[in-house]
């Protein structure tokens, strides 16, 4: 049991995601989408010039004050304008969606391509292997001081030579070479030090250049294990796909429920109306169970549209007629129940599932015990046979889950349940 849901979970996912980019990006080029966008960005200007607007009056001198509060109330009522703008496209994407969920998924093939979910290359990103590929700078070039150069004091000349000149040269000659013997043993202990001090560095950054190759290495060794890794990764993931693939072919009943789970999962229902499914396949009866759980009608908004009201000084909303509420929630549903319906059998090619028995329901609490429980609201069984020949872009959900002698909630705004006692698929 774990081994299918993992099974099931990953094929699920995995497309999921492929499909729900490319639903989002039909919804991105529709039209009320695209209005729906430019309302909030004009919304948004709007309450920048607003606030430097605001700012500049405030800044600004006793003279040019009244001028310049005059030019910010104005931009204010357009921000307001504009906010009430953006609510509204919300609000109309909003029922827009509510009221299409059944046309939206007219506009997509349901069927998924197995082998499309196979992995035909695998990208690798490159190597990088960041401050382990700059060599440690290499050592300079060592520069002694100079030397220190013996230079023995002019030895006395003429007169100056007999009287004590020689005595003062001699002694001018042993201060001269001891000094010249301090310096350069200085300078040779120097030299020395500095000699230490160049081969300890050169070794420091020998070891340290030793250390980055190492760690080159290393990140190397590691970023070939990976790419190997997800080159093993992409194989097992064929095979994966690859024995789906055949056990489908061959009828195991756990594939054929787990290609429902894939064709379930790329369902992408709006936000306001999100949808969750349990289902299960009996390969005896080639039957489909199928429970759907919609949204309470609190989900879909109850208001009709958004203003401003400038003596309040706010934006303020007017209600939906009931009547709306009701039909808007009610239409939701039966387009759920058509949709589900529809989405399985569309993308059931080889006709492995020859009906479903579908049940949609709603959450809520039961008023006599306070626990909750789910409601039916449509109770449905249908053939494939007889589905197929429907053109749903031109039917009444109502009307033809009446015609396939579902039962039906009288009110699912209520949350009044269906009576789905005796339901089997028409024709029978």
């Amino acid at each position: 049991m774990g081994v299918d849901v993992a099974r099931r979970g990953f094929f699920a996912e995995l497309n999921y995601q492929a499909q729900q980019a490319e639903k989002r990006r039909r919804q991105q080029v529709a039209a009320a989408y695209r209005a729906q966008a430019a309302a909030q960005r004009e919304a948004e200007r709007a309450r920048k010039a607003s606030d430097r607007a605001v700012a500049s009056a405030a800044r600004a001198s006793a003279a040019q004050r009244a001028e310049a509060q005059k030019l910010a109330a104005q931009m204010q009522l357009e921000a307001w304008a504009a906010e009430v703008n953006a609510l509204n496209a919300d609000l109309a994407q909003v029922y827009a969606d509510v009221d299409g969920l059944l046309a939206s998924t007219l506009e997509v093939d349901d069927y998924v391509d197995l082998e499309a979910l196979k992995i035909t290359s695998v990208e690798h990103p490159p190597f990088d292997p960041g401050p382990l590929s700059v060599p440690v700078p290499p050592m300079p070039q060592l520069v002694y001081p100079p030397e220190p150069v013996y230079q023995e004091p002019e030895a006395p000349k003429g007169l100056s030579a007999t009287f004590g000149g020689r005595k003062r040269h001699e002694e001018a000659v042993l201060a001269t070479r001891a000094a010249f013997e301090t310096a350069h043993r200085g300078w040779h202990e120097h030299c020395t030090r500095m000699h230490a001090d160049h081969m300890a560095e050169f070794e420091r950054r020998r070891r340290a250049d030793q250390d980055r190759l190492q760690r080159l290495n290393a990140a190397q060794a590691a970023y070939q294990h990976q790419c190997r890794q997800r080159e093993t990764d992409a194989e097992a993931h064929n095979q994966k796909v690859s024995r789906f693939i055949n056990d489908l072919a061959f009828d195991v009943e756990s594939a054929i429920q787990d290609y429902v789970g894939v064709v379930l999962s790329n369902s992408v229902y709006p936000d306001a109306f999100p949808v969750s499914f349990e289902h299960g396949f009996d390969i005896g009866s080639r039957e489909l169970v199928l429970r759907v759980t919609v949204p309470g009608p609190d989900a879909v908004p109850s208001v009709k549209e958004y203003r401003y009201v400038r003596a309040k000084d706010e934006i303020v909303t007017s209600a939906l007629p009931l009547k709306q509420q009701k039909d808007r929630y009610a239409g939701a549903v039966w387009q759920v129940t058509l949709r589900t319906l529809h989405e399985i059998f569309e993308s059931d090619r080889a006709g492995k599932i020859r009906s479903i028995a579908l049940v949609v329901s709603a959450g809520r609490t039961a008023p006599a015990t306070g626990l909750p429980e789910e409601v039916p609201l449509a109770v449905v069984a249908a053939d494939r046979e007889t589905f197929l020949t429907f053109d749903l872009a031109n039917v009444v959900p109502h009307a033809t889950l009446t015609y396939l002698g579902a039962a039906l909630s009288k009110s699912p705004f209520d949350l009044v349940p269906a009576d789905g006692a005796g339901v089997r698929v028409r024709g029978r």
